[in-house]
């Protein structure tokens, strides 16, 4: 079946077309846009690579003068982190040993209201004392491990005013929000590199 080239063609085909003619005309409208936008980018992205170079350069020598002052802060942050845990199981000991005395002191009061021993109360009484002797070790042996928690920890944030005092203008031009600002740039050039 053919048509002729004199029919007229149908009104909505005609707008339809004009629809098609104009979403093309958008499509080149917008690629052409983002070329552009790609070509911006890249220029930006070149002055960032100098811009990340420079800083970089610059605050290099300061970032690894103050590398100490950072990981002595990382060490008192864990240590404070596990004295903070030594002192919960201190407690915890020292609760369960509490307990277990007071397993004693029942025990030993119901022994004296009976006339006679039986076995019950003595395996009682025995478990009791057992578990009190247990139980002042694990105190003993938490107030050991906090002490010593807690000595490192005075040690580790000493060492950390030392060092501050010592790397005072290294850890200033080393500031966080410096690096971070590196940090930020370097990951646009990296993810950049990427989609090239």
């Amino acid at each position: 079946m053919s048509m002729e080239s004199n029919t007229p063609v149908d009104p909505r085909v005609q707008v339809e077309l004009e629809k098609l003619n104009t979403a093309t005309d958008n499509i080149n409208k917008y690629e052409v846009e983002l070329d552009e936008a790609k070509c911006d980018f890249k220029r930006i992205l070149a002055e960032s690579e100098v811009r990340i170079k420079q800083a970089a350069h610059k605050l290099g020598n300061s970032i690894e003068a103050a590398k100490p002052y950072y990981e002595s802060r990382i060490y008192a942050a864990q240590l404070a982190k596990e004295t903070q845990q030594a002192a919960v199981n201190y407690e915890k000991a020292k609760s369960i040993h509490s307990a277990a005395k007071e397993m004693v002191y029942l025990a030993e009061q119901g022994l004296g209201e009976k006339a006679t021993l039986d076995t019950a109360c003595q395996e009682m009484l025995s478990h009791a004392t057992t578990k009190v002797n247990q139980s002042q070790v694990e105190v003993t042996d938490a107030r050991n491990t906090l002490k010593m928690c807690q000595l490192k920890l005075e040690v580790a944030n000493n060492r950390v005013g030392k060092l501050q005092g010592q790397l005072k203008q290294a850890i200033r031009a080393s500031s966080l929000s410096l690096r971070r600002d590196l940090l930020e740039m370097n990951a646009l050039v990296y993810q950049q590199r990427c989609n090239c």
